[in-house]
């Protein structure tokens, strides 16, 4: 291999300008695999229920995915640094793609989740990697184009993913959603085999930490089993939801104590005493939590109050993603070519996504689909400009030998907010509802229906997204006399003025969230990002001049 050369400051020690760009091309098709796998996915569940069975227990596959893949983040991003980046790659990618392999020959859906739950593990380690990566690749003073690049491309696979899956799912079967993917993943591993040095640090400790490492996981796992089956699975303050969450509470403080003696900590606390890692990992966390816990009522507003079909009420995602897209794309270039100011482009991607949060919240069932893709736009469009904003801001104020660590722990903190803003905002929008169908519905029909169906009125408004329980309910008031239509519609309105008022105040939690991620903002200390690599150890010397330099 070439040199780096003084000409080439730019360029990390030991790689030429074909290296580079080959691993760039990996990382992204890498980024878009990934996405793409569940975007794809959830467009052929219902075919693979119809054939596998097991309805009851639809969701886990994405729960079990959801669980390996967050726990393994900051896993592979320690074991990056401590190992090398290259090597743990390309295990990741075995293992994502032995996983797609397995899950496409599940005979039942028990074996479907267990093999998507392998699949997640592979995931986790991709994902943290291609991160990382993108700033072995680029100095920070670059970086920022290339991780908007990387954020867009998730955008495209957001996009097309869902269509995508569809026709696969009509034209071959379901089994080749999972298969589809293998082929990218082959040539990802050998781009990133044959092209990718094996950059390390000189200066390393001993091994992994496996005490820390057990503890995390025992400690997060039933965690995110507990909030995922919260409300669904089991009531919240049932024994099996409250003996997870104990459980895991005692894992934890085990976890803290372990790590404060390890030589090597899977997540070095020492990450806390650097102000801009901290802050940016908390506003990560709360866009996380305003962004994943707010989404996924989008469609459930127009199919459920607005009365869009699920194809098009499925459809008002993709304005979002176009305008993440959008917006990823530009932040990153203002942040390589205007300075690098993330703090104001944080701000403005906050405000934007704040603005955007609250026309949302605003939306009634007078709102016409023009004004809520626009709000939806908005809100897509500050969503990207805060994605590649923090994660550079924390790369570019650690060392290299914590590099993989810190990144792994931003995304991190984004997935577990997102898994916590969904078991938070489903019981909001659930209490809402409840207490505001009560409130719409005239007192001579609450009489009439009786406290047995409507108290399942009032825990489940499937009635407004399925054309057949309309029918059915139409059918019940229409048995009772010649008025029968009429007050099945005034049900019918009742319930879609709750469920207004209820995804309403989910956004409303939403924005206060981002508010809060706004308030933070303003403590962030802004520094110049680096126009070379910093590969080496930070001197003690430099820890003690500058407290916020891990």
């Amino acid at each position: 291999m070439q040199e780096k050369t003084p000409e080439n400051p730019s360029l990390p020690q030991g790689m030429t300008h074909r290296q580079r760009t080959v691993t760039l091309v990996g990382a992204m098709l890498s980024m878009f695999m990934s996405s793409l796998n569940q975007t794809v996915i959830g467009t052929a569940m219902p075919r693979i229920i119809i054939e596998l069975g097991g309805f009851a227990h639809y969701t886990w596959v994405a729960t079990g995915f959801m669980i390996t893949s967050t726990v393994v983040l900051p896993i592979a991003g320690r074991l990056s640094d401590l190992y090398g980046r290259k090597r743990l790659y390309l295990i990741g990618q075995g293992i994502f793609l032995w996983g797609a392999l397995i899950s496409g020959f599940s005979r039942t859906l028990l074996q479907l989740v267990l093999f998507r739950a392998f699949q997640g593990i592979g995931a986790g380690m991709m994902m943290a990697n291609t991160v990382a990566i993108t700033a072995d690749l680029f100095p920070p003073a670059e970086r920022g184009k290339y991780s908007g690049l990387m954020t867009g491309v998730m955008g495209l696979s957001s996009v097309i993913g869902p269509t995508l899956g569809g026709w696969i799912t009509d034209t071959f079967s379901w089994h080749w959603v999972f298969w589809v993917n293998i082929p990218i993943g082959l040539v990802v591993i050998t781009l990133i085999f044959l092209y990718f040095p094996d950059l390390r640090t000189e200066g390393r400790g001993g091994g992994a930490d496996i005490r820390g490492l057990t503890a995390f996981v025992l400690a997060l796992v039933p965690a995110l089993l507990a909030l995922s089956w919260g409300g669904v699975e089991q009531p919240w303050l049932s024994f099996p939801i409250l003996g997870l969450f104990a459980f895991s509470s005692a894992m934890g403080i085990f976890f803290v104590v372990l790590e404060k003696r390890s030589r090597e900590p899977l997540i070095p606390f020492s990450l806390y005493r650097n102000s801009i890692f901290t802050l940016s990992q908390l506003i990560v966390f709360l866009m996380g939590m305003g962004m994943f816990g707010s989404m996924i009522f989008i469609p459930l507003f127009f199919q459920g109050v607005l009365g869009a079909s699920a194809t098009i009420s499925g459809s008002f995602m993709t304005p979002m993603m176009l305008g993440l897209m959008a917006g990823s794309f530009l932040s990153g270039q203002f942040l390589s070519r205007a300075g690098g100011h993330y703090r104001l482009q944080g701000m403005i991607g906050l405000g934007a996504m704040a603005l955007g949060l609250g026309f949302i919240a605003a939306m009634n069932p007078q709102t016409g689909y023009g004004r809520a893709v626009i709000n939806i736009i908005l809100t897509g469009i500050g969503i990207g400009i805060i994605m590649p904003c923090y994660t550079i801001a924390v790369q570019n104020s650690v060392p290299f030998r914590l590099l993989g660590t810190a990144s792994s722990l931003m995304v991190f903190a984004r997935s577990i907010g997102g898994t916590l803003g969904l078991a938070v905002f489903g019981m909001v929008m659930n209490q809402r509802f409840r207490l505001s169908f009560m409130q719409y519905l005239p007192e001579t029909l609450k009489t009439l229906i009786g406290p047995k169906y409507l108290d399942l009125m009032t825990r489940n408004p499937q009635v407004l997204v399925s054309p057949r329980a309309q029918m059915r309910l139409k059918g019940f008031f229409q048995g009772l006399g010649p008025e029968g239509t009429v007050m099945a519609d005034q049900v019918l309105q009742a319930m879609r003025q709750a469920l207004s008022a209820a995804i309403s105040r989910v956004f409303v939690w939403a924005l206060v969230l981002i508010l809060v991620g706004l308030a933070a903002n303003f403590f962030l200390k802004e520094i110049p990002l680096r126009k070379h690599h910093d590969f080496g150890l930070v001197p003690s010397s430099e820890k003690k001049k500058d407290g916020d330099r891990v």
